[in-house]
């Protein structure tokens, strides 16, 4: 009895198992294609370890051949930086400073109101009191 249903099942694998695969291949075969496109033959050249290291001697040697001019220009940066910086602090603290300014005028101001608005209340009483 079984003998009939694995017989069948063995005929049919091959479709079963085209049917399955097909996806997968065709997936794969779209990945391969991908990859062959993007991929750059001097960009593979680059990535060759005797490349990098020849990059990598070039650039220690131009860097050890122009250390002094290297040197001078960052430090040169750095003293911009530091002068900028100097800069805004000075601009910050004269904000600050006008603004302070302002609050105490603001307050000089509206202390002078309140001291002479007290004053004009007491007449405006007495004279409505005698009416």
């Amino acid at each position: 009895m079984m003998q009939p249903m694995m017989t069948e099942t063995a005929r049919q694998a091959p479709q079963v198992m085209g049917e399955m695969m097909k996806p997968m291949v065709m997936g794969a075969g779209g990945y391969a294609a991908a990859r062959v496109l993007t991929t750059n033959p001097a960009l593979a050249f680059l990535r060759t370890p005797m490349v990098v290291f020849a990059a990598g001697v070039t650039t220690g040697y131009l860097l050890h051949k122009y250390r002094r001019e290297i040197i001078q220009a960052v430090t040169k940066a750095a003293d911009m930086g530091k002068d900028f910086v100097l800069q805004q602090k000075e601009s910050l603290d004269d904000l600050v400073a006008e603004a302070q300014e302002g609050n105490e005028a603001e307050a000089k101001a509206q202390a002078h109101a309140e001291a002479s608005a007290p004053a004009a209340k007491p007449r405006a009483r007495k004279a409505a009191a005698s009416a």
